[in-house]
């Protein structure tokens, strides 16, 4: 049976290092990172966190699993979301950013269903969907439905594949494996 190791700092926090082989380190947090953002130092952190300078390191490294009490810990002193504390910063977008990507999505979806309906009713749902989303985003006004098969090209536009070159050398390499 396998034992994972744990340190205990002032018997309070438990850390659970991660046993991750050669991969990287999975991020659970983006403390370290918003701390900087907003502008708090390490000693400023640590004086309002009443720990030392050590411990508020080891807890912003990003693969430290936080208990929700220290989340909400910082959340309060980076004066954020806790939320914002476990985004990934995968996502490059910020929330609004995200959220109007979300609504061009849906105005695109209304478009096709009202352009594409035989149905009256369905235009008139539309229509009224249309009008609610206008409402909260006037720009969307302009948003056209989603393309029936894929994005339509002029017979002047070069495909992808036409503009990449591939070396020799890289198709017979791979006619080998």
């Amino acid at each position: 049976m396998a034992t994972v190791p744990f340190t205990m700092d002032h018997a309070v926090y438990a850390y659970a290092p991660s046993e991750t082989g050669n991969r990287s380190p999975r991020k659970l947090h983006r403390i370290r990172e918003l701390r900087k953002q907003q502008g708090v130092s390490l000693r400023t952190a640590s004086r309002k966190l009443g720990m030392p300078a050590s411990q508020v390191r080891e807890e912003e490294k990003p693969d430290t699993d936080l208990l929700v009490s220290q989340l909400s810990q910082w959340a309060d002193i980076l004066d954020v979301p806790i939320a914002d504390l476990l985004e990934e910063p995968q996502n490059n977008l910020s929330s609004p950013i995200r959220e109007r990507a979300k609504l061009v999505r849906i105005m695109k979806t209304v478009k096709a269903i009202s352009e594409r309906t035989q149905e009256a009713n369905i235009g008139i749902l539309a229509e009224v969907l249309t009008d609610q989303l206008v409402d909260l985003m006037p720009e969307l006004a302009d948003i056209n439905a989603w393309n029936n098969v894929g994005q339509r090209r002029s017979l002047n536009d070069l495909g992808q594949i036409a503009e990449r070159r591939i070396s020799c050398d890289s198709i017979v390499g791979a006619m080998r494996d």
